[in-house]
């Protein structure tokens, strides 16, 4: 389990497949905002977001997924890119 406040503006996101997803912009609702300047071209105008059920932890100021960082980032809208 990790702490929310664990999560700070900055830190690296990976996948357990420890791939590099993102960097953490913010905190919204129960979702995790990433930067827009690492969106893939064509998402550069709005925010990707991580649901709070796919973070195993929080360790070393990263950001650890519990799913593939593939199968982790939403659209803005709450759907899956994949």
């Amino acid at each position: 389990m990790f702490n929310i406040s664990d999560i700070k503006e900055h830190a690296e996101v990976v996948g357990a497949d420890g791939r590099h997803v993102g960097t953490v912009d913010g905190i919204e609702g129960d979702r995790i905002k990433l930067t827009r300047s690492e969106n893939d071209p064509g998402h550069q105008d709005h925010h990707h977001f991580i649901s709070f059920d796919n973070v195993a932890g929080v360790e070393g100021g990263r950001v650890k997924l519990s799913v593939n960082g593939a199968d982790a980032i939403e659209e803005s809208d709450g759907q899956s890119l994949h």
